[in-house]
């Protein structure tokens, strides 16, 4: 019963992470801005770093199976 949960979440901390990690590498390629009124360094890498985290975090309950 609990590897549904984890597969679930797994699922989605990797989708999150991965679309997360795309979508901020497409912004800083075409040179727009990753978050309005914020820094485009600080905001890109903040949003590196959380999709960094979630994909881990999803590869990490998907490897807890």
């Amino acid at each position: 019963m609990e590897s549904g949960p984890a597969i679930f979440g797994g699922v989605v901390f990797a989708l999150f992470g991965g679309v997360l990690l795309v979508w901020t590498g497409t912004r800083v390629r075409r040179g727009e801005p990753v978050a309005h009124g914020v820094g485009r360094v600080a905001s890109a890498t903040l949003a590196s770093v959380a999709g960094t985290l979630g994909l881990t975090l999803g590869v990490y309950f998907l490897t807890r199976l």
